[in-house]
């Protein structure tokens, strides 16, 4: 399985970033290989608005089956639901162990958003 990780850094010992839109590095992991491309996150980041959008439409197109993250606003939650992304939300540690504890089942998904929409 596919997961998205939002991450501090490039790699998996790398803290989760609770932010989902403007986490600066989304890390695409292969649950059981632990293969992953870290893709640098800043143009979202950076951007005046839309960056959980934007977020949520580049890891549905990297093929992510869930999404691992502190918090993620409504719009974007829209469109992961939309996408039919899962979201464990108040995710935290490091990717490795974010991804272990979703492997071994020790992660929740959730069915609302846990941050407020930005205007």
């Amino acid at each position: 399985m596919k997961l998205a990780v939002t991450a501090k850094g490039p790699e998996l010992d790398s803290e989760v970033d609770p932010r989902f839109g403007r986490a600066q590095y989304i890390l695409i992991v292969d649950e059981d290989s632990l293969s992953f491309e870290a893709v640098d996150n800043s143009a979202n980041a950076n951007a005046f608005k839309g960056a959980g959008i934007q977020a949520a439409t580049m890891i549905s197109e990297k093929g992510a089956q869930v999404l691992l993250t502190g918090y993620c606003g409504p719009k974007a939650f829209q469109v992961l639901e939309a996408a039919e992304i899962k979201v464990a939300s108040d995710v935290s540690g490091t990717v490795r162990e974010a991804v272990a504890a979703h492997k071994s089942g020790q992660l929740a998904y959730t069915d609302s958003a846990n941050a407020e929409a930005h205007w």
